[in-house]
């Protein structure tokens, strides 16, 4: 792999003029809740429907991850509280009950994050403070049921793995903005305002092959792969609605000195972008081929948590 895909960094400096420069604080008024979900219009939606032609149905969730393991410690937790062996006393009628507590983040979680979730310099999306947005009992604004009518619109898949021709992108490697545009060309289509990025890198493959690691830095970690902080202008300026990545969309190590994650305050602080993370695009990539075009509608439903900061999701790409 290429050093320029490694090490490739920009000051912290530097990271503060691109957040300026991507900032959408006021354009959609003070009291904004929705971000870029703004430039998501009935007519987009109603564009997006159209790419409806088969039928076929995708998933982008991982399978909720029960398991602990080097990049779950907080893993599901999932119980049956009643089965069919217990005779409530109804003629035969049974009911089978469970349930399931987990985090709303973490890199085995397929989740959509709140425009709550990050903070910049005491500042969330809109320069609200974070202290006034985010109590202890949860947020006051900009929070997760902002969403609650969902992501409904045009996807369009960048395989980064596949413009390359492998199977995955290794840990540390940093997708830039020229790549992007070469997905693009490569397929002959054009993301725009409204649109949805899908990302992928391959993450989720490389771990179904090769198993779980740590994506922390070095050296706790092996890092991941992810985007380079210049693809970030790249998006505010062809206005994009959404951000689906198939890790969190972080190369790790960092492309910025000093910031470990500057992907998600560049997105979700900065431009109010709803932003997804740890989704997997194996079965969507397989569609994509096989159905010969890779823009599709995608239908993302968060659940409605009042104070929440996010929450587990299962985007469904529509072809």
């Amino acid at each position: 792999m290429s050093t320029e895909r490694m090490l490739s960094k920009v000051s912290l400096a530097e990271f503060d003029e691109i957040f300026e420069s991507v900032k959408n604080w006021g354009k959609w008024g003070p009291d904004d809740q929705l971000g870029t979900l703004n430039y998501i219009t009935r007519d987009k939606v109603r564009q997006a429907a159209g790419l409806v032609k088969s039928g076929r149905q995708v998933s982008m969730e991982i399978p909720i991850n029960k398991i602990a393991g080097p990049d779950n410690p907080n893993q599901a937790f999932h119980h049956v509280t009643q089965s069919h062996d217990l005779d409530i006393g109804s003629s035969g009628l049974t009911f089978a009950l469970d349930f399931l507590g987990m985090s709303c983040h973490g890199d085995c979680h397929t989740h959509v994050d709140a425009l709550c979730h990050i903070a910049y310099k005491g500042l969330t999306y809109n320069g609200t403070p974070a202290l006034k947005v985010m109590t202890s009992k949860g947020a006051t604004t900009l929070d997760i049921t902002n969403y609650g009518n969902g992501l409904v619109g045009r996807g369009v898949l960048l395989d980064i793995p596949r413009l390359r021709g492998v199977k995955w992108l290794e840990p540390g490697e940093a997708v830039r903005r020229e790549e992007l545009e070469a997905a693009e060309k490569s397929l002959g289509l054009t993301l725009g305002e409204g649109d949805i990025l899908v990302f992928r890198t391959g993450h989720h493959r490389r771990r179904l092959e090769l198993g779980a690691w740590n994506n922390d830095p070095p050296p706790a970690g092996s890092g991941k792969a992810g985007l380079h902080v210049d693809t970030i202008p790249w998006m505010h300026e062809r206005r994009i609605a959404a951000f689906l990545p198939d890790g969190d969309g972080e190369a790790v190590p960092s492309t910025v000195d000093g910031m470990i994650y500057p992907i998600h305050p560049l997105q979700i602080v900065a431009m109010g972008m709803l932003a997804s993370d740890s989704l997997q695009f194996e079965d969507l990539a397989r569609a994509c081929e096989e159905e010969g075009r890779w823009e599709f509608m995608v239908v993302g439903l968060p659940l409605r948590i009042p104070g929440g900061t996010g929450s587990p999701w299962n985007p469904i790409a529509i072809f």
